[in-house]
């Protein structure tokens, strides 16, 4: 029996969701958690507009009222000819997962948002998110270095597994991110279809595990 989120690091709802993420696991310490990228726009080649960056504004606002988590709104202002390709960034998750099995993947995912969301910097530039993997990996305990990220963030079978973490999303009738699963073996059940409070994910989650 396991946990299964499924999600995109460029998704601010998911990076809203994070923070519950963290806190229901801490509850339950003795359920595994399988992450899954979805891709939310990987591949994407059009370059955010101003009308595209106030779009996302005024989902960031929703976003902090509900989670408390702080957005770095002037950095996004700033940047200019930036291309919101979120497939980079969900190779990265992916090569942690490849590179050690062991992480703490949830903490990585949460350090690469932290790189985007709050530090402002490209994530779509594997070189920035090599260093934000290996310095989340490092305070883990594991030594791995940025250039050790960055060979496998750049494998073509690295490229081919993000591609089918998409393709798996899909499968599993995830339509929009976050969304938190529970995989009884036989059969899966939807916990949560979109952002929630630890509290309700965690009451939602033992009646799960009762039924």
């Amino acid at each position: 029996m396991k946990l299964i989120y499924v999600g995109d690091p460029m998704c601010s709802w998911c990076y809203g969701f994070g923070k519950e993420m963290t806190e229901l696991m801490e509850r339950h310490p003795e359920l595994e958690l399988d992450i899954v990228v979805g891709g939310l726009r990987a591949g994407a080649t059009d370059v955010l507009d101003q009308a595209g960056k106030e779009f996302r504004l005024m989902h960031w606002a929703r976003v902090e009222a509900a989670s408390g988590l702080p957005f770095n709104r002037e950095g996004l202002m700033a940047r200019e000819n930036f291309v919101y390709d979120t497939e980079p960034i969900c190779r990265a998750v992916v090569a942690a997962r490849l590179l050690a099995p062991e992480a703490d993947l949830l903490a990585v995912f949460r350090a690469v948002q932290r790189s985007f969301y709050v530090d402002a910097l490209d994530t779509t530039d594997g070189r920035v998110l090599a260093l934000a993997v290996a310095a989340e990996l490092q305070a883990q305990g594991l030594d791995f270095d940025a250039d050790a990220v960055y060979r496998v963030w750049s494998d073509a079978n690295t490229v081919a597994l993000a591609k089918a973490d998409f393709v798996r999303a899909r499968a599993l009738g995830v339509r929009s991110f976050p969304a938190l699963l529970l995989d009884h073996g036989d059969r899966i059940v939807e916990i949560s279809p979109g952002y929630a409070h630890a509290a309700q994910l965690d009451a939602q989650l033992r009646q799960a595990l009762a039924a």
